[in-house]
């Protein structure tokens, strides 16, 4: 095997006449009366190779190639110039279109079997085999292209933060298991019979060690594993680019994100990320139904509750008696929806808890259809109140808890906005979300629940209410929203024991109970632990916005699958008796 000279996306017209030695896959294969043509591919592109019989040896071999073979090239630069009619002969869809290698020597190094399917067919190719022949698939220039915009957002991050001036700290994998929200993955100890290692939900207690231990700044690009369901946007493993900051307020923390993600966008996109906005946890609530808003489009929402309650319909006065809200939004266009298709919209948002979906329409300046014969005394105020004009339909939310009417108003008007069409494409719109409520209420468990977790700060000023109103104490956390997506969340933290002993007390964990699943950092807290805070943002999700992917299974080299299974290797399996009984572990499930 000879060293190749260049990539099979490197070759200009530049290049004419010189000697080039190339290696890679047979992308395809064509005979044109005795001329062979082959597509050569390897990660940087593709150059076409033609074999004439002029150099039999090549030209024999050239014969018996097909699909996936692994080979390399040795020829003559040519360009391609035009037919005998004057038509140009160049392929203005591949960089190397201009040149093809008239090939004179050729080394076959792989035969490869009949693929299952080729790059060119992983489009038209189920899921589920591209995962089981994930190498395969992987071969596809966009695939590629995805694990080349990975690593260059990696190398940004790095870059940036290095000059930053921040240390970059590798923290264990094999941890004791803390609440962190959802499910462990855990690991039997061989060494220590009946006790298990947790693998992590995220660093979060040993990166605040790092700033108790004088580090200031940390970065760690980290493996995170969460054992939930997996979906769209989510594995049960995942990565994320994890740092924290020591002496900072949130506007620190905030403002040093904002950089490393005008970096990212202007080195991968070359777009320029303007100042983020920010907006508070009840705004994004109150307009938007969501504490990830996707403000691309309008479809606000609107509280009409005032109004809802001068009528006597009993699905709107029912529910606010009870303490709830009325809210709508104004679609533009929408009385075109047919009562079929408002029936399936009114089934549609059952899944979120709605009981249906009231709609009405509006023609000629008046109500017309659907609840319209219920609201007549406040129509024309109703019309006003939603800017509403001819053609539009009105979508209302009616619920007791006014928590679920954000839920379903908030995901019907994404759904809309993508149905008809209303969403931009390269529309960029970033927001940070501000003072989230500290804790919340579980009306199932009958006690308050962190919003984010138990060493979330909470904002100065509000300090004094966690013993008198602990359900109005904002907290001093924020998250990176774009396009409806949490690309991450952080906030400053608890260093002073007093808040945090006060903070356990709301939510119920005694300071045995303290002790026990957070102690090394409570240890760690008494002994001078300066104010810090951090923020972690997931890389995948990164990567799917820059490659313009709804699928994290698409940024992520071996994924795994809806049901946690990697297909390639066929994990999770069995193990043997041997190796169970080695880590002190018996199974007690019935036999398959």
């Amino acid at each position: 095997m000879k060293k190749r000279t260049h990539n099979c996306g490197a070759l200009r017209e530049e290049h004419v006449d010189q000697t080039a030695c190339l290696a890679g896959w047979v992308n395809n294969y064509r005979d044109h009366g005795g001329v062979i043509f082959i597509d050569l591919r390897d990660r940087a592109g593709i150059t076409q190779i033609v074999f004439h019989p002029d150099f039999a040896e090549a030209h024999a071999l050239a014969d018996k190639l097909r699909n996936e073979d692994v080979i390399q090239v040795t020829g003559k630069i040519l360009a391609r110039g035009t037919d005998d009619k004057g038509k140009s002969l160049t392929n203005p869809k591949l960089s190397t279109g201009a040149i093809e290698i008239q090939a004179e020597q050729l080394e076959i190094l792989n035969k490869s079997q009949t693929p299952p399917f080729t790059p060119d067919e992983a489009d038209r190719t189920g899921e589920e085999i591209r995962l089981r022949y994930r190498y395969i698939d992987l071969r596809r220039p966009k695939m590629q292209e995805t694990l080349r915009i990975r690593s260059r957002v990696t190398k940004v991050m790095r870059d940036y933060f290095a000059e930053n001036e921040f240390l970059e700290i590798e923290t264990p994998f094999l941890c004791r298991s803390t609440p962190e929200g959802a499910r462990d993955f855990l690991v039997p100890s061989r060494l220590q019979p009946g006790e298990f290692y947790a693998l992590p939900q995220s660093p979060q207690l040993f990166k605040q060690i790092l700033m108790v231990a004088g580090c200031e700044r940390y970065l760690q690009i980290v493996r995170c594993f969460r054992d939930e369901d997996p979906r769209a946007d989510r594995q049960a493993e995942f990565t994320q680019i994890d740092l924290e900051m020591s002496f900072v307020t949130c506007e620190d923390v905030m403002q040093m994100s904002e950089g490393s993600i005008r970096a990212v966008w202007k080195d991968i996109l070359d777009i320029d990320v303007p100042k983020i906005r920010r907006m508070t946890y009840a705004e994004a609530m109150d307009r938007f139904g969501s504490d990830r808003p996707d403000l691309r489009f309008g479809l606000e929402l609107v509280d009409v509750s005032d109004l809802a309650s001068k009528t006597e319909f009993k699905v709107f006065n029912g529910a606010i008696e009870a303490g709830g809200v009325v809210k709508a939004i104004r679609i533009p266009g929408g009385a075109k929806m047919s009562r079929k298709e408002t029936d399936a919209l009114a089934q549609w948002v059952k899944q979120f808890g709605a009981g249906g979906l009231p709609v009405c329409k509006v023609d000629d300046g008046k109500l017309a259809t659907g609840v319209s014969k219920f609201v007549t005394e406040i129509a024309d105020d109703l019309i006003k109140r939603m800017e509403a004009e001819d053609g539009d339909l009105i979508c209302f939310g009616v619920d007791a808890k006014p928590a679920t009417v954000a839920r379903v108003l908030g995901e019907l008007r994404v759904k809309l906005a993508h149905d008809l069409g209303m969403i931009k494409p390269d529309q960029w719109e970033w927001v940070w979300i501000v003072d989230f409520p500290m804790i919340e209420w579980s009306p199932e468990q009958k006690r308050w629940d962190s919003l984010h977790h138990p060493f979330t700060a909470p904002n100065d000023e509000d300090i004094d209410k966690l013993d008198s109103d602990p359900g109005a104490v904002n907290s001093q956390a924020y998250d990176l929203v774009l396009n409806g997506s949490e690309l991450g969340g952080g906030s400053i933290r608890i260093h002073s024991m007093d808040v945090q002993e006060k903070v356990f007390g709301l939510l119920g964990i005694t300071p045995e109970a303290a002790q026990v699943k957070f102690g090394f950092l409570l240890d760690a807290l008494k002994f001078g632990a300066p104010p810090h805070g951090g923020i972690a943002f997931g890389l995948d999700r990164l990567v799917m916005h820059l490659t313009g992917t709804t699928n994290i299974r698409d940024v992520i080299a071996f994924p795994k699958t809806q049901t946690g299974v990697d297909l390639m290797t066929q994990a999770p399996s069995a193990v043997d008796q041997a190796q169970l009984k080695e880590i002190h572990v018996r199974l007690d499930l019935p036999a398959k």
